[in-house]
């Protein structure tokens, strides 16, 4: 396969993957918002240690390294805002003497 072929894939299954996220997301009640949140914290963890080793690797060209970086910073301010957004939400389902 061409480069033209393997950029037209993955442009492919980068489309897909965000409009099954999108459709996905869309149809969630909102009494699963938390859990949900909790599950894309650790895709987010997964995603931030794939791009610290691709990042990390010794035969990375400097492109592999900045989109690796930008990675890792991407993912770990969204697992940070996630926590935090799914601790806010469960503080407002504590009683008031607790």
């Amino acid at each position: 396969m061409s480069n033209a072929q393997d950029a037209t894939n993955l442009l492919f299954v980068f489309m897909l993957a965000a409009f099954l996220g999108f459709q996905l997301i869309k149809r969630v009640s909102p009494l699963l918002h938390s859990p949900l949140m909790s599950l894309t914290n650790a895709i987010a963890a997964v995603v931030i240690v794939g791009a610290i080793m691709v990042t990390g690797e010794h035969d990375a060209t400097p492109v592999a390294r900045t989109l690796g970086f930008v990675a890792v910073v991407a993912a770990t301010i969204n697992a940070v805002s996630g926590f935090l957004i799914t601790d806010r939400m469960l503080k407002m389902f504590r009683r008031k003497g607790d």
